[in-house]
């Protein structure tokens, strides 16, 4: 896919790779939340975590009985909203430890989030854009 192939995402997940291996991809995710809930004014940060509440609570037929517990507590605690946060990004680096089944729960991986967020904001910010005007490209050719 075009993120995997991107080569600030190949750098990034370098920064997390030696602690944390094959599971480097769902870390950089992670701080990318991180820096997109941060690049949104609060309001409309927290106008869209509302809305996609509201739109999973819509389907929520579809959606498997143990995600539904999860949702409950995503919206009680507000975690869309709160990725903005460093608590909330070491919430959802705990979680993805926690659900990893290689990983030592303990490992420091928000400890390299912290010490490399200069590094992790410059890739963000030099792919962000590229996302925005590759996704922009494949809609108008629906």
């Amino acid at each position: 896919t075009f993120t995997d192939a991107h080569p600030e995402i190949s750098e990034a997940k370098k920064i997390f790779s030696p602690l944390v291996r094959l599971y480097s991809g769902a870390f950089v995710d992670v701080a990318f939340d991180y820096f997109l809930a941060n690049s949104l004014p609060d309001d409309v940060l927290f106008n869209h975590s509302q809305k996609v509440y509201r739109i999973l609570w819509k389907h929520e037929k579809y959606l498997p009985a143990n995600f539904i517990l999860m949702l409950e507590k995503m919206e009680k605690d507000n975690w869309l909203y709160n990725y903005k946060e460093d608590w909330g990004i070491k919430f959802s680096i705990q979680n993805v430890l926690n659900k990893a089944k290689y990983l030592d729960k303990n490992l420091a991986v928000f400890e390299v989030f912290m010490n490399n967020k200069p590094r992790l904001q410059n890739h963000f910010d030099i792919f962000f854009p590229e996302l925005l005007e590759h996704v922009t490209k494949i809609n108008s050719e629906f």
